[in-house]
Protein backbone atom coordinates (compact mmCIF):
# COMPACT_ATOMS: atom_id res chain seq x y z
CA UNK A 1 0.00 0.00 0.00
CA UNK A 2 1.34 3.41 -1.18
CA UNK A 3 2.20 6.35 1.75
CA UNK A 4 -0.98 8.12 -0.63
CA UNK A 5 -3.72 5.16 -0.02
CA UNK A 6 -2.71 5.10 3.76
CA UNK A 7 -4.10 8.81 4.01
CA UNK A 8 -0.84 9.71 5.72
CA UNK A 9 0.99 11.75 3.01
CA UNK A 10 2.57 15.06 3.31
CA UNK A 11 -0.29 17.01 1.63
CA UNK A 12 -3.08 15.29 4.05
CA UNK A 13 -1.22 15.85 7.34
CA UNK A 14 -0.46 19.58 5.88
CA UNK A 15 -4.34 20.00 5.35
CA UNK A 16 -4.56 18.75 9.07
CA UNK A 17 -2.01 21.13 10.36
CA UNK A 18 -3.46 23.76 8.87
CA UNK A 19 -7.22 23.25 9.96
CA UNK A 20 -5.69 23.32 13.36
CA UNK A 21 -4.31 26.67 12.96
CA UNK A 22 -5.38 29.45 15.15
CA UNK A 23 -7.78 27.43 16.84
CA UNK A 24 -8.55 26.65 20.19
CA UNK A 25 -9.66 23.15 19.96
CA UNK A 26 -10.39 22.49 23.82
CA UNK A 27 -12.78 25.48 23.57
CA UNK A 28 -14.49 24.68 20.92
CA UNK A 29 -15.51 21.30 22.80
CA UNK A 30 -16.44 23.89 25.78
CA UNK A 31 -18.45 25.65 23.32
CA UNK A 32 -20.50 22.81 22.19
CA UNK A 33 -20.95 21.25 25.08
CA UNK A 34 -22.62 24.72 25.93
CA UNK A 35 -24.06 24.88 23.00
CA UNK A 36 -26.18 21.21 23.46
CA UNK A 37 -26.94 22.47 27.25
CA UNK A 38 -28.90 25.05 26.06
CA UNK A 39 -30.17 22.66 22.87
CA UNK A 40 -31.32 20.43 26.16
CA UNK A 41 -33.36 23.65 27.58
CA UNK A 42 -35.46 23.77 24.52
CA UNK A 43 -36.07 19.80 23.86
CA UNK A 44 -38.76 17.77 23.15
CA UNK A 45 -39.83 15.04 25.37
CA UNK A 46 -42.99 13.96 23.44
CA UNK A 47 -43.23 13.29 20.00
CA UNK A 48 -46.79 13.57 18.73
CA UNK A 49 -46.25 11.39 15.30
CA UNK A 50 -50.19 12.59 14.00
CA UNK A 51 -48.31 16.49 13.99
CA UNK A 52 -45.79 14.95 11.54
CA UNK A 53 -45.54 14.92 8.11
CA UNK A 54 -45.00 12.48 5.77
CA UNK A 55 -41.80 12.90 3.69
CA UNK A 56 -41.47 11.42 0.20
CA UNK A 57 -38.32 10.80 -0.63
CA UNK A 58 -35.79 8.37 -2.72
CA UNK A 59 -37.00 5.29 -0.29
CA UNK A 60 -40.75 6.29 -0.50
CA UNK A 61 -42.73 7.40 2.15
CA UNK A 62 -41.12 8.16 5.62
CA UNK A 63 -42.43 9.95 8.79
CA UNK A 64 -39.28 10.77 10.99
CA UNK A 65 -39.59 10.99 14.63
CA UNK A 66 -35.64 10.96 15.68
CA UNK A 67 -33.05 11.99 12.57
CA UNK A 68 -29.41 12.70 12.94
CA UNK A 69 -29.79 16.11 11.87
CA UNK A 70 -33.28 17.41 14.26
CA UNK A 71 -31.91 19.04 16.91
CA UNK A 72 -34.85 18.92 19.38
CA UNK A 73 -35.35 15.44 20.70
CA UNK A 74 -34.09 15.14 23.74
CA UNK A 75 -32.27 12.07 23.31
CA UNK A 76 -29.87 11.93 20.14
CA UNK A 77 -28.27 8.74 20.17
CA UNK A 78 -31.25 7.28 17.96
CA UNK A 79 -32.63 7.36 14.73
CA UNK A 80 -36.08 6.57 14.45
CA UNK A 81 -39.13 6.57 11.61
CA UNK A 82 -42.10 4.74 10.23
CA UNK A 83 -42.04 4.09 6.25
CA UNK A 84 -45.64 3.38 4.89
CA UNK A 85 -45.14 1.42 2.19
CA UNK A 86 -48.66 1.56 -0.09
CA UNK A 87 -51.00 -1.60 -1.28
CA UNK A 88 -48.94 -3.65 -3.95
CA UNK A 89 -45.63 -1.48 -4.05
CA UNK A 90 -42.26 -1.74 -2.26
CA UNK A 91 -39.43 0.45 -0.82
CA UNK A 92 -36.72 2.09 -2.50
CA UNK A 93 -33.41 -0.91 -2.86
CA UNK A 94 -30.67 0.21 -1.10
CA UNK A 95 -27.01 -0.42 0.46
CA UNK A 96 -27.28 -0.19 3.77
CA UNK A 97 -24.11 -1.07 6.66
CA UNK A 98 -26.34 -2.57 8.26
CA UNK A 99 -27.50 -2.44 12.32
CA UNK A 100 -30.85 -1.60 11.73
CA UNK A 101 -34.29 -3.22 13.33
CA UNK A 102 -37.20 -3.37 11.83
CA UNK A 103 -40.75 -3.77 13.02
CA UNK A 104 -43.96 -4.74 11.18
CA UNK A 105 -46.45 -2.33 12.49
CA UNK A 106 -49.00 -3.26 10.13
CA UNK A 107 -49.62 -5.33 7.10
CA UNK A 108 -47.89 -7.77 5.74
CA UNK A 109 -45.08 -8.72 2.84
CA UNK A 110 -40.92 -9.64 2.71
CA UNK A 111 -37.94 -7.87 2.90
CA UNK A 112 -34.88 -8.86 -0.02
CA UNK A 113 -31.59 -8.79 2.38
CA UNK A 114 -28.67 -9.01 -0.30
CA UNK A 115 -30.73 -11.19 -2.35
CA UNK A 116 -32.23 -13.88 0.50
CA UNK A 117 -36.80 -13.27 0.92
CA UNK A 118 -37.17 -12.64 4.51
CA UNK A 119 -41.71 -12.76 4.91
CA UNK A 120 -42.64 -10.85 7.39
CA UNK A 121 -46.25 -9.86 8.92
CA UNK A 122 -47.75 -7.24 11.15
CA UNK A 123 -45.55 -7.68 15.06
CA UNK A 124 -42.86 -9.49 13.02
CA UNK A 125 -39.13 -8.10 13.36
CA UNK A 126 -36.75 -7.72 10.76
CA UNK A 127 -33.00 -7.28 11.81
CA UNK A 128 -30.23 -6.06 8.84
CA UNK A 129 -27.10 -7.40 10.34
CA UNK A 130 -23.89 -5.19 10.57
CA UNK A 131 -21.69 -6.27 7.80
CA UNK A 132 -18.18 -5.07 6.87
CA UNK A 133 -19.52 -4.47 3.56
CA UNK A 134 -22.73 -3.83 4.25
CA UNK A 135 -25.96 -5.14 3.26
CA UNK A 136 -28.56 -4.56 -0.02
CA UNK A 137 -31.90 -4.15 1.49
CA UNK A 138 -35.85 -3.73 -0.18
CA UNK A 139 -39.35 -3.72 1.20
CA UNK A 140 -41.91 -5.31 -0.24
CA UNK A 141 -45.90 -4.85 0.29
CA UNK A 142 -47.49 -7.80 -0.44
CA UNK A 143 -50.89 -6.79 -0.01
CA UNK A 144 -52.75 -4.64 -2.79
CA UNK A 145 -55.13 -3.23 -0.89
CA UNK A 146 -53.57 -1.77 2.29
CA UNK A 147 -50.52 -0.17 3.43
CA UNK A 148 -47.89 -1.82 5.45
CA UNK A 149 -46.18 0.10 8.19
CA UNK A 150 -42.51 -0.38 9.21
CA UNK A 151 -40.59 1.25 12.55
CA UNK A 152 -37.28 1.47 11.46
CA UNK A 153 -35.04 1.93 14.59
CA UNK A 154 -31.50 2.29 14.74
CA UNK A 155 -28.44 3.73 16.41
CA UNK A 156 -27.17 7.23 15.60
CA UNK A 157 -24.18 6.61 13.79
CA UNK A 158 -24.23 9.42 10.97
CA UNK A 159 -22.43 12.08 12.93
CA UNK A 160 -20.37 9.45 15.33
CA UNK A 161 -18.90 6.99 12.92
CA UNK A 162 -19.92 8.99 9.08
CA UNK A 163 -22.78 7.72 7.32
CA UNK A 164 -20.78 5.05 5.38
CA UNK A 165 -19.65 3.73 8.81
CA UNK A 166 -16.68 1.77 7.12
CA UNK A 167 -18.70 0.24 4.11
CA UNK A 168 -21.00 2.03 1.58
CA UNK A 169 -24.12 3.71 2.05
CA UNK A 170 -25.86 3.61 -1.49
CA UNK A 171 -29.56 4.53 -3.00
CA UNK A 172 -29.62 1.72 -5.41
CA UNK A 173 -33.14 2.22 -6.66
CA UNK A 174 -35.97 4.71 -6.18
CA UNK A 175 -39.19 3.78 -4.68
CA UNK A 176 -41.98 3.91 -7.03
CA UNK A 177 -43.99 6.51 -4.74
CA UNK A 178 -41.32 8.74 -4.71
CA UNK A 179 -42.43 12.18 -6.16
CA UNK A 180 -39.44 14.50 -7.24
Amino acid sequence: MSEKETHQDVECMQRMVDEQKGRNLWKEVVDLRDQQREDAKKAVWLIKGDMLEWENNEQGLMRWYMHPFLKLPCIRTQQIYVQKIPGGSRSGRFHHPGGQIIFAWEGHGYTVIDGQKYHWEKNDLVQLPLKLKGVTVQHFNSDPDNDAMLICVEANFFQMASVDRGSVFEQLEVSPDYER
